[in-house]
C-alpha cells in the first residue's frame, strides 16, 4: 500500500500552554516527519501563497478572516493528483476549530473516492476540533478513520501515541 501525508504547518511565534514561543519547524511538520520515517510515506506540505504573519496573534487573525471566507486560499503548489495512493494522513494545527484553510484549499482539489483518509492535528486544547466533520463532507467516498490530535507541546515525545495510531 502506498501512502502520503498532505500536512499544512508553520513555525515561527506559536502558542504552547499558556505561552507564546518562537519555532523553527512547525509542530505538525514534526509529525508528518515521524509518519513518514515509520511508515516509508510520500509527504506534501501545503503552503500558504503569501505566508501567515509570523507574529501568532496576527496569524490566529488571519485564520480567522479565512474561516469565514467563501473563496480558496492561494496556496504555493498544489498536488493534481493521490490516485497512486491507497492511505492519506491529512495533518494540521488546529485554527478556530478547524483545519487552517490552506489545507481545505488543497483538500477540495483531490478525488479521495476509496482512499483511507487517517486525520491528524496538532493542538493546544481544540484536540480533533471539527476536523473529521468537515473531511466527511469535503472527501466523498472515502473512508476516513479515527484521528489522532497530539498537544503541540509534546509532539517531540508523541512516537509510541503515534505507533499505535498507525498501527490501528
Amino acid at each position: 500500500m502506498k501512502e502520503l501525508v498532505i500536512y499544512f504547518s508553520r513555525a515561527d511565534e506559536n502558542y504552547f500552554g499558556g505561552s507564546i514561543r518562537n519555532i523553527n519547524k512547525g509542530n505538525t511538520e514534526i509529525v508528518a516527519e515521524k509518519i513518514q520515517k515509520l511508515r516509508g510515506a510520500t509527504l506534501f506540505k501545503v503552503e500558504r501563497k503569501i505566508p501567515y504573519a509570523k507574529n501568532y496573534m496576527k496569524c490566529i487573525e488571519e485564520a480567522k478572516e479565512e474561516l469565514h471566507l467563501k473563496e480558496a486560499i492561494a496556496i504555493k503548489e498544489c498536488l493534481s493528483s493521490i490516485s497512486e495512493y491507497d492511505i492519506i494522513y491529512i495533518g494540521g494545527p488546529i485554527y478556530w476549530g478547524t483545519y487552517p484553510q490552506p489545507l481545505f484549499t488543497q483538500i477540495k482539489q483531490l478525488d479521495f473516492n476509496n482512499k483511507i483518509i487517517k486525520p491528524f492535528t496538532t493542538h493546544e486544547g481544540s484536540g480533533l476540533g471539527t476536523v473529521v466533520k468537515d473531511l466527511k463532507r469535503i472527501c466523498v467516498g472515502a473512508i476516513i478513520k479515527d484521528g489522532l490530535a497530539i498537544n503541540g507541546s509534546t509532539v517531540n515525545n508523541c512516537d509510541k501515541e503515534l505507533e499505535k495510531w498507525l498501527n490501528d
